[in-house]
């Protein structure tokens, strides 16, 4: 077949014909796959458009290659052609490929390809036969249907072959391979066909009047024509590749941009739109003042290279930002001005929320320390123009307490209501600041006299009242307010401060809930209590702690049984500093925690080289028990002194069970497991004293020396110390009378039944000395 094909190219066809047709073929078919691809690459609507076009041009330059073909035949007889059904056959291949190439995209599989190039084989071999009823010749025209249906499936195996490699294959040679094959399956199929037509002359009589198109002047229109086409549609394909692509690009960035001419915007992205907030059509023709004002209220001119920010003119739009850069271009050849707009608001909204949060309580959103340090300089600095203020130190009673019964959400939402109840007592002037947990200060500015700052003060107080009533609300707190003015007590910013808090120290410790104002003697005082702090900080360093021994004896015998550990401060300048004066601070400032663990130790290594079974008693604040490793820590005083732990008393105040009160029964119950003795320091002064002996197995109980006191002398109090001791000898603990300074007092305390004694008939705070045996064998020979 392909033997006979050649021959009829070469023996029966001009070749000046038929190479221009196959040239139009191979360009209609590059066509016909860019297009297809093309069509491919876009959205739906604009694909179903490519996908027409590509079928157009595909069909066209085929029908082009089909009569340019048949106009090169060099037979005996002239040749003509039908114009109506010329035209008819151009429509066969059109809508075939249409067809074709609609089907493919949901079957791109062998067999989906097998369909193509099966629908596109008919319709050109329509075409074909079509186009041959379309002659206008002197003879009939009869066809070897054996050749022409093997010419049909050579087409049909080759334009299939040709599809498949076009939609399963990538790569540059795709394209080529695809057109080489395609237009080798038409080419079979036309030269197959011919080679299977005969021409017989005779028989036909051609009209006379009828004037056929001549195959000279159809072979220059249809060749150029085509060629116009198909050139025509690949190049729109790719300027529509180019321009959607560009504008595409436009489209998806995230900025705004407007080409402008003569001050006026000729186009614009959709983005640009969606800034301002209008319809894209409006900017067209417009001017970018007529949608934007520059924030700093200057004229807005676009300089090449500048950047202004500015905002919308839409009133809702205040705090937006658009920043414009603006560039010289060349558009459609002329000057033109590129603008592009970024979107600063999120931008400069994080920024101020930045600024913000540095200066200001990310709970409350009131002020900071920062901003009110600023804040208070500044009011000192325009004191002259804006006259006095007061500085208010405030801080919460009862929040601590709240805090760790509700957790912590509960303690935020009780700042913030405290925050919400100081705004709105002070006006406008005034800076109401949050500097630490639950510490606040006040400036308030425009302060004519004291009174004016007393006013405020009861305002807050009876704010607090109406608002924090504990009656209604457990969570309720109170507040504590110490005030300095300005510049009566300081004149700088740190004396203020300081003296605002030395105010509401004083303010806490006169029963809390109330409002202080600065003095002199207050001053004084709190100088005073500063100076003992910083020393009794320094104090153990310094070697200025001493530990003295007070005897604890037996009732009856006035042995002595054991010792109780006192700490002594010897200062070298203030001197002997009693217990009652720097224990509170001791405690109040944490320093009791390295004093106790000193204390702890230092007795255990003195009380190592006692005999037996005398024992060692150690006080033990409530702050110590604060610490989740106390049990630990005498534990380890006990392992490094080597005293025995049976012999060590720990003791310890009501008020230790107050704090915590399920943390410190485990305390109480590690050290207990250690074998260290507990006893109940000063009982009958604290709260819940019996439920105290019920919740705890205490080993002793020392009735506090008030009580002992007044034994002689007051009935009540020794009817009290018999009911201590009747409760003791009914839980089995001795029970300790301390504070016993008189015979008389011995000797009742010994007729109570009280087995156990202390105080300064027996001895004083000292080292324990040997001579404490002789004053007990004293003590046996009095009456």
């Amino acid at each position: 077949m392909m033997l006979n094909i050649v021959g009829c190219i070469v023996g029966q066809h001009d070749p000046w014909l038929i190479l221009p047709a196959l040239g139009v073929c191979v360009l209609g078919l590059i066509a016909l796959f860019l297009l297809h691809d093309r069509a491919e690459e876009c959205v739906e609507a604009r694909r179903r458009n490519w996908v027409a076009l590509a079928a157009i041009t595909g069909g066209v330059s085929i029908w082009c290659t089909h009569f340019l073909s048949m106009l090169a035949y060099r037979g005996p007889l002239p040749l003509g052609f039908d114009l109506p059904l010329t035209l008819i056959s151009i429509a066969a291949p059109c809508l075939t490929i249409w067809i074709a190439l609609g089907y493919i995209r949901r079957r791109r599989d062998l067999t989906g390809c097998l369909a193509v190039g099966g629908l596109t084989t008919i319709g050109i071999g329509a075409m074909h036969l079509i186009g041959m009823a379309a002659l206008i010749v002197p003879a009939h025209i009869r066809y070897d249907h054996l050749g022409l249906a093997t010419a049909f499936l050579a087409a049909m195996l080759l334009l299939t072959a040709a599809f498949h490699i076009h939609v399963r294959t990538s790569g540059r040679g795709r394209t080529a391979l695809s057109v080489g094959v395609a237009a080798l399956g038409i080419v079979v199929l036309h030269f197959g066909a011919m080679t299977a037509t005969t021409l017989v002359p005779g028989g036909v009589v051609v009209d006379p009047n009828l004037h056929p198109l001549r195959p000279l002047s159809l072979a220059r229109v249809v060749g150029l024509v085509t060629a116009a086409i198909v050139v025509a549609l690949v190049a729109a394909a790719l300027l529509d590749r180019l321009l959607t692509d560009l504008r595409g690009l436009t489209q998806a960035t995230r900025e705004g941009i407007a080409i402008l001419h003569h001050g006026r915007i000729v186009e614009a992205n959709a983005r640009l739109a969606t800034m301002l907030g209008i319809e894209p059509s409006r900017l067209t023709g417009s001017r970018p003042e007529d949608w934007l004002e520059a924030i700093d209220a200057v004229p807005l001119i676009l300089v090449d290279g500048g950047l202004i920010e500015t905002r919308p003119r839409a009133i809702a739009s205040l705090d937006r930002c658009l920043e414009i850069a603006s560039h010289e271009i060349e558009y459609r050849g002329r000057r033109a001005m590129v603008m592009s707009v970024r979107d600063l608001t999120e931008q400069r909204r994080a920024q101020r929320q930045i600024e913000f949060m540095a200066v200001h309580d990310p709970l409350t959103e009131l002020p900071n320390r920062a901003f009110f340090n600023q804040a208070l300089e500044s009011a000192i600095a325009q004191a002259d123009q804006k006259g006095p203020f007061a500085l208010l130190a405030l801080d919460l009673d009862r929040f601590k307490a709240v805090n760790d019964l509700f957790g912590h959400a509960a303690g935020d939402a009780i700042l913030c209501r405290v925050a919400a109840i100081l705004t709105a007592a002070v006006n406008e002037a005034g800076v109401v600041a949050r500097v630490g947990g639950d510490e606040f200060l006040i400036l308030q500015r425009g302060i004519e006299d004291p009174e004016c700052v007393r006013r405020l003060a009861e305002s807050i107080l009876e704010a607090f009242a109406a608002e924090m009533d504990l009656s209604r609300d457990p969570m309720a707190v109170g507040v504590s307010i110490g005030v300095s003015l300005f510049p009566q007590d300081a004149v700088d910013a740190q004396s203020l401060r300081q003296n605002a808090d030395v105010a509401l120290y004083r303010a806490k410790t006169g029963g809390r809930g109330t409002a202080s104002f600065f003095d002199q003697d207050m001053d004084r005082t709190m100088r005073k209590r500063l100076a003992l702090e910083h020393d009794l900080r320094h104090a153990l360093l310094r070697g200025q702690m001493r530990l003295a021994y007070q005897p604890l004896v037996s009732t009856d015998s006035a042995t002595v049984i054991g010792h109780e550990a006192l700490l002594r401060w010897e200062h070298p300048e203030r001197g002997i500093v009693e217990p009652d004066e720097f224990v509170p601070l001791a405690e109040e400032t944490g320093i009791i925690l390295q004093l106790g663990e000193w204390v702890l130790s230092t007795a255990c290594r003195t009380a190592a080289d006692w005999p037996e079974p005398m024992t060692l008693a150690v006080n033990v604040s409530p702050i110590q028990f604060q610490l989740p490793n106390l049990a630990e820590i005498v534990a380890r005083a006990l392992d490094e002194s080597g005293f025995p732990a049976h012999r060590l008393e720990l003791e310890i105040t009501e008020n230790v069970l107050l704090h915590d009160r399920e943390s410190t029964l485990k305390t109480l119950h590690r050290l207990k497991a250690i074998g260290v003795g507990i006893v109940m320091d000063d009982f009958g002064t604290g709260y819940s004293s019996l439920s105290n002996l019920q919740c705890f197995p205490f080993d002793k109980i020392k009735i506090d020396k008030s009580f002992i006191s007044g034994v002689a002398t007051d009935a009540a109090a020794r009817s009290i110390v018999r009911a201590i001791v009747g409760l003791g000898q009914s839980l089995n603990l001795p029970v300790v009378a301390e504070g016993v300074e008189t015979a008389e007092q011995h000797r009742m305390v010994l007729e109570e039944g009280c087995p156990q004694a202390q105080g300064y008939l027996f001895g004083r705070p000292a080292q324990p000395l040997v001579g404490v045996q002789p004053l007990a064998r004293a003590l046996r020979r009095r009456p």
